[in-house]
């Protein structure tokens, strides 16, 4: 298994994982929060000990996907290449090649004149 399809499993996972903790909370009031107590002032803080567990998650599995999708860029290896970089490589000399001349068609008539173009009608 490449590093690359390491890197996907974990950003497939990471983003299963962030859909289910966004779709849990619920702006309003309802969610998963609201399913622990209806009287806010007779709780010990569950609805408010959720709603930041629930809001720190979030941001945490974010972080994470933004950065496995940055570490995965890393690891993408096109067919071909090899595994160093060609950047790199110092021993390999630059080629130059001899730019190709285009023979360009006279278009003036035997006076000097350039004919002008008409169109038909």
């Amino acid at each position: 298994m490449s590093t690359f399809s390491i890197f996907l499993v974990l950003i497939v996972i990471v983003a299963f994982l962030l859909v289910v903790v966004i779709m849990v909370q619920n702006p309003k009031g309802g969610g998963l929060s609201s399913s622990f107590g209806g009287g806010g002032t007779q709780q010990v803080g569950g609805v408010k000990k959720t709603s930041d567990f629930l809001d720190k998650s979030t941001w945490a599995l974010a972080t994470l996907l933004l950065a496995l999708i940055l570490l995965s860029n890393v690891a993408i290896v096109s067919p071909g290449d090899t595994q160093e970089s060609k950047a790199l490589d110092l021993d390999a000399a630059p080629t130059t090649s001899k730019p190709v001349e285009v023979p360009v068609q006279d278009t003036t008539t035997e006076d000097g004149a350039t004919p002008e173009t008409t169109d038909s009608e």
